[in-house]
């Protein structure tokens, strides 16, 4: 069976970000390596993640790199530090790109039809719709925004790996 994983934010290769959000690594290897392996630890190749934003924060080379390294088919949503054209995410790196958000309809565990809207950053949304998104990572939601509606999936709040949307 094909799972559904989300997760945002996670800046492979991205030394300052180590400190910028108070992330428990020493070195920017330590954080890569952990990333990557609870990744692959948890999405099997046949799955799909949506990756909402902020992949890598490095050379394309490394990004490449990084891409080989990851279980499952990625579905990336552009996030403001992907700054190559989607062209090289989609034919070098192998992802699916969507330009801004992405709106799906999935059935929960009990039946219960959800609406989502993934997004990088929280974004407006209808009552009746969930969104999920990252950017913010381990800063308060703005108070504008339903924190009963607005789910950050940045991984400083998944523990460094993905979650089961499905």
């Amino acid at each position: 069976m094909q799972n559904i994983y989300i997760i945002a934010d996670t800046h492979l290769g991205h030394e300052n970000i180590i400190k910028y959000c108070n992330r428990p690594f020493k070195t920017v290897e330590e954080m890569d390596y952990t990333i990557i392996d609870n990744w692959n630890n948890i999405v099997d190749k046949n799955d799909v993640v949506y990756h909402l934003g902020d992949f890598a924060l490095t050379t394309k080379e490394k990004i490449v790199n990084y891409a080989e390294q990851l279980n499952g088919h990625i579905i990336l949503i552009r996030g403001n530090h992907e700054r190559s054209s989607i062209k090289f995410y989609e034919e070098e790196c192998g992802f699916e790109v969507i330009r801004t958000k992405y709106w799906t309809l999935a059935i929960n565990n009990d039946g219960k039809l959800n609406k989502y809207v993934f997004s990088h950053k929280p974004t407006e949304v209808p009552e009746d719709i969930i969104n999920i998104h990252g950017h913010i990572h381990n800063y308060p939601l703005d108070s504008k925004f339903d924190s009963d509606t607005h789910i950050c999936v940045s991984v400083e709040m998944t523990d460094y790996k993905p979650i089961k949307l499905l």
